[in-house]
């Protein structure tokens, strides 16, 4: 399948970006939900057997939100890169949503077995539903988040101009793929809904509910196109490898950091991730460690914002020293 193909390409990518600490999420979602297909197809042959159908089931509910688990890696390590822009901490941020994504993950497993295992239970067909609905309803919620994070960091580059090639791309990635998450949400939505309607039809049950091609077109379609895109536009190739490497102000030079430092207990950074204390009392609770830019080195091997570094292995000598390019390169 071509899931499974996108996978050993981003194993490839993975290898030669050394980024899979990155980008492990991408394989593993595309593993789930390949794993889940092929049992689809295996019980089409063997339609008495119902553990491989509530195992594909379960599979193909679970893949997509492990996919988004990889987007927001993505944009953690995006504000790594941008601190001056980061509404949270961004150490915190994909542990933040993976939290809530782990809990999609529950319902929509649950449901799904309870749905599969009801065998003309009423209410505990219901049961399952509900689950799936609030599983759903849940992750909309979390993928419009990432949505509203992502273009407050992209106007807030823009405003300072210092909107490089690679974050752009980085953002419109981001959107492009929290979109099709959406996309496939409403229509697992739609599909709950027509379900409770139609609970044990048997020959006037809704188009969407009789036609497969549904789950083609709204399930393996748009995860299909995020791994697609995600190949196309590896993040690899735009954002460094070291969380510590930031982009400068002037928009196009970057400097090894000491990283982000949140001077609150690790047990605030949890309960207040967008440091709203710290907002009301005027004073944030982080280091501003990019204006003190005399005491951090500028990198050497060039800049991912003007495409002059990179993170596949070089050898030292072909490193280069990095020339800031002037603001009106």
């Amino acid at each position: 399948m071509k899931t499974l193909a996108f996978d050993t390409q981003f194993l490839t990518f993975s290898s030669r970006y050394r980024f899979w600490r990155v980008t492990f999420f991408l394989c593993w979602g595309g593993a789930v939900f390949t794993a889940g297909w092929i049992l689809r197809c295996i019980s089409s042959y063997h339609p008495d057997n119902l553990n491989i159908y509530i195992a594909s089931s379960i599979f193909i509910y679970a893949g997509p939100p492990i996919y988004s688990a990889a987007a927001y890696n993505i944009v953690g390590r995006l504000m790594n890169y941008l601190p001056m822009h980061a509404l949270l901490n961004p150490n915190r941020v994909l542990i933040f949503f993976v939290y809530l994504g782990a809990a999609v993950e529950a319902m929509t497993a649950a449901g799904a077995a309870k749905n599969l295992t009801a065998d003309g239970d009423i209410e505990e067909y219901k049961t399952g539903g509900a689950l799936i609905a609030a599983g759903l309803v849940l992750q909309v919620v979390v993928e419009c988040c990432v949505i509203s994070v992502v273009a407050t960091v992209h106007a807030r580059c823009s405003r300072a101009s210092m909107l490089s090639p690679n974050v752009r791309i980085l953002c419109i990635t981001l959107y492009g793929t929290s979109t099709l998450v959406l996309l496939r949400c409403i229509f697992r939505a739609v599909e709950a809904f027509e379900i409770f309607k139609k609970i044990g039809c048997r020959e006037n049950c809704s188009s969407i509910l009789r036609h497969e091609w549904y789950l083609y077109a709204f399930e393996l379609g748009p995860m299909l196109i995020f791994t697609w895109w995600m190949n196309a536009f590896y993040p690899g190739r735009n954002l460094p490898r070291q969380k510590n490497r930031y982009l400068s102000p002037d928009g196009h030079t970057e400097r090894m950091g000491p990283g982000w430092i949140d001077r609150r207990s690790t047990w605030e950074t949890f309960a207040d991730p967008l440091d709203l204390g710290g907002m009301i009392k005027g004073k944030p609770s982080h280091e501003e460690y990019w204006l003190r830019e005399d005491e951090w080195p500028v990198c050497k091997d060039g800049s991912f914002a003007v495409s002059t570094a990179t993170n596949t292995r070089v050898a030292l000598e072909d490193q280069r020293e990095f020339t800031p390019l002037s603001p009106n390169v």
